[in-house]
């Protein structure tokens, strides 16, 4: 480990001893794990919650990953429920839409930490989050959430190398976002299109890619995965079964981006 990253861990333990008790937004993704096994090193397992929502935009898979990897580290967690269907304005799919979000999640999560008279709450955000459209941002300033990591310098490159270093499994684990983020702004977000896009990629994850999203527009699917995995898509096989599979759960198209997987292509528009 070279002496920047050991730099900044050493200034993100500083970050969480001033806290003293904390509240962790956990995901089970690469950096909110990350973020909950240095507070749980830092401040002991009586004075960590992590607190996971569950959500028809969090996937099942999702979820157990989430609750394995607490067990692991070794911290109380607890699952609230959570629709966001059903906050007003959100399933019309606005370019904020994240900020309607992030808004009644934390404000969730400050309800929680008040009962459990914890002072500060924390969420996985690193520098190279500030480099993309993030909306639900401004809902973490508004509302007094901090973003250690953010604060400590991390970008995700250290985040997935720290994590390597700790021997966390999540240090390879492919990105995700919410299952919102594959529907294409001002387009309704249904429970059903939810469902499908799901379906769709735990399907393509089954057969062995890696990363993968499957953008939603209504009754076309566009495929993103990594570059070096459209030959094995395009086997004659492989690509029949993916066909066949997506017809079945109601897409009449199915389509790969040729540009490849890139986080936030929804957000090209907007540029």
């Amino acid at each position: 480990m070279n002496s920047e990253l050991k730099t900044k861990i050493e200034k993100l333990k500083e970050i969480f001893q001033s806290m003293g008790k904390v509240l962790v937004a956990f995901s089970g993704g690469v950096d909110s794990t990350f973020l909950l096994k240095m507070a749980r090193d830092t401040l002991g397992a009586e004075n960590v919650l992590a607190v996971t929502a569950l959500s028809p935009l969090y996937p099942e898979r999702e979820l157990k990953g989430a609750e394995k990897m607490a067990r692991e580290i070794g911290v109380n967690h607890r699952l609230i429920e959570s629709n966001e269907l059903e906050i007003d304005g959100f399933s019309k799919n606005p370019p904020d839409r994240c900020y309607l979000c992030k808004r009644e999640l934390f404000g969730e999560l400050k309800t929680v930490a008040r009962k459990e008279n914890i002072s500060s709450i924390v969420e996985g955000s690193t520098v190279d989050d500030e480099k993309d459209y993030r909306p639900g941002k401004k809902a973490v300033r508004e509302l007094g959430i901090r973003s250690p990591l953010a604060e400590a310098s991390f970008s995700k490159k250290d985040v997935r190398e720290a994590s390597k270093k700790l021997g966390l499994p999540t240090w390879d684990k492919p990105s995700f976002a919410c299952l919102a983020s594959r529907f294409p702004y001002r387009e309704e977000i249904t429970a059903d299109g939810l469902k499908r896009v799901n379906e769709a990629e735990d399907f393509l994850i089954g057969l062995g890619f890696k990363q993968v999203r499957v953008r939603h527009y209504q009754d076309l699917a566009r495929i993103e995965i990594f570059k070096e995995e459209f030959g094995r898509l395009l086997d004659e096989e492989i690509r029949e079964r993916v066909v066949a599979h997506l017809k079945k759960i109601g897409y009449h198209y199915i389509t790969l981006d040729l540009q490849g997987f890139r986080s936030g292509s929804m957000n090209e528009v907007l540029r």
